[in-house]
């Protein structure tokens, strides 16, 4: 199956799991008492192209322009640029300049070089957040683990995909370190997406839900090196799917 052919599919059987995916679950640091400020034009038009693409509305190989993208998101054709380049930045679009841009295709040899920095890094953050959590974000990791427990329990995707976003916010923010949540956000997209595209394939879900409840479960025991630990068995098991999903002499 081609990578546009793949799309397509699994645009047209996702829409309850895209559903889910694209929920805006509140974070730990939504819930602080200081009033948020609006998002900008630019950050809105970002969440919501690279929203379009993660869940393979823009398929890989789309060609798209600046004209387009603001007729349809309904945003002036600067914030468009500006979110254009950030998603340049990390890899999901393509700028050709003078002729519009592309969303990029999904590589799995990428996306392996792309696991070996995920690695080192969430390791720190999985390490930093067991070690800095408050007492309350402790207390969440603890609900995230048996949410988590339950969706594989139930084979249920939409529990699973809701609940890993809360958890992925909610270590960022745990983590305290600016440095490693602004890497991470770098390959977030990119990670997202190629799940979003293959899990029906090539994932078991309810292993891959058991794997995130150990590792919110040593968290919330402020267990360095058991939070460490289940972060490497998941991405052995990520590993594993991703080169599940292709052929690859990689």
């Amino acid at each position: 199956m081609t990578t546009r052919n793949a799309a397509s599919a699994a645009t047209e059987k996702g829409g309850a799991a895209r559903a889910a995916a694209t929920r805006r679950v509140p974070s730990a640091r939504a819930s602080a008492s200081t009033p948020r400020k609006s998002p900008s034009l630019t950050e809105r038009a970002y969440a919501e192209i690279e929203d379009m693409i993660v869940t393979l509305r823009l398929a890989p190989g789309t060609a798209i322009s600046e004209a387009e993208l603001s007729e349809r998101i309904g945003i002036g054709r600067t914030p468009i640029r500006e979110a254009l380049q950030r998603l340049s930045r990390e890899h999901l679009v393509t700028i050709l300049p003078q002729r519009g841009s592309l969303i990029s295709e999904i590589d799995v040899k990428k996306q392996l070089r792309l696991l070996e920095t995920r690695r080192e890094v969430e390791r720190l953050i999985a390490r930093s957040a067991a070690r800095r959590c408050t007492e309350a974000e402790r207390e969440r990791f603890a609900q995230l683990a048996k949410l988590f427990v339950t969706s594989s329990k139930n084979n249920d995707a939409t529990l699973f995909l809701r609940a890993d976003k809360e958890f992925n916010d909610l270590c960022l923010a745990a983590a305290r370190n600016e440095f490693a949540a602004g890497a991470m956000g770098l390959m977030h997209g990119l990670a997202r997406r190629f799940w979003y595209l293959h899990y029906r394939q090539a994932a078991d879900m309810p292993v891959t839900a058991r794997l995130h409840a150990n590792i919110a479960h040593a968290i919330a025991n402020r267990n360095e090196a058991g939070a460490a630990e289940a972060l490497d068995r998941l991405l052995d098991n990520i590993e594993e799917f991703t080169r599940a999903t292709v052929s690859t002499d990689y």
